[in-house]
């Protein structure tokens, strides 16, 4: 299988730094709780400085979903989503260990990560512009076709696994108990946006290696190297 995203999304948005990690036998029975609990004193030190909206990193975010013709305060990326629940909440609520830490990750860093179920992926995926006939499977279980030129992440069979680029993944390819073998991509628009990524991707790495007793395949990209190969 393989990741990238397409050449014009690279035009389109130069300063994107992107970081993909593919990791194989996750199971639910391990505890991430320690690295959560960093993760999330981290994010509390930040938002008790400032607003999320006020972070470099989201800022960047709402830049770009007003570029592609969308309210910023309507669709938000998941990292700003996160934050703010957890401003008001305090909390998350845990849904399954990988998910958990990476939620967890995305606070602290302020960068939207997406984590994937392979299972639930045919082929591919490739964040690229969609041609309105793909199908999105929302968390309620409804069907939509994402709008035409809308940001996704679409597989070879059309399906689009998140809408509105970093707004919303698909109910499809949801981590679940089952999951054995799962791709996070985490990405970032902001100026220090390639140190952030690479930092990000790496304590990932080092928690997932811990936690499964597995040795991650990662990959940082950029528009001269936009594609990440790893076998399932």
């Amino acid at each position: 299988m393989h990741f990238q995203h397409a050449n014009d999304i690279w035009r389109d948005f130069p300063e994107l730094s992107a970081g993909a990690l593919f990791i194989d036998g996750v199971r639910g029975d391990v505890s991430l709780g320690d690295h959560v609990r960093q993760f999330q004193t981290i994010a509390g030190d930040r938002l008790d400085a400032g607003s999320e909206s006020d972070l470099p990193e989201i800022q960047a975010w709402r830049r770009a979903f007003a570029k592609m013709g969308m309210k910023p305060t309507q669709y938000r990326s998941a990292s700003e989503a996160l934050l703010r629940r957890f401003r008001k909440e305090g909390n998350l609520p845990a849904i399954h260990p990988l998910i958990d830490l990476c939620n967890a990750a995305s606070l602290a860093f302020a960068i939207p990560i997406a984590v994937f179920d392979l299972s639930r992926v045919s082929g591919f995926l490739h964040v690229r512009r969609a041609l309105g006939s793909e199908t999105y499977l929302t968390f309620a279980g409804e069907t939509e076709n994402p709008e035409f030129g809308e940001v996704i992440f679409a597989d070879a069979d059309g399906r689009a696994h998140a809408r509105r680029w970093t707004n919303r993944q698909s109910g499809h390819s949801a981590i679940r108990p089952q999951t054995t073998h799962a791709l996070i991509v985490a990405e970032a628009l902001h100026e220090t946006a390639v140190e952030d990524i690479e930092r990000l991707m790496t304590v990932l790495h080092e928690a997932t290696t811990a936690a499964w007793g597995v040795r991650p395949s990662m990959a940082m990209l950029d528009r001269s190297s936009p594609r990440f190969d790893f076998s399932t």
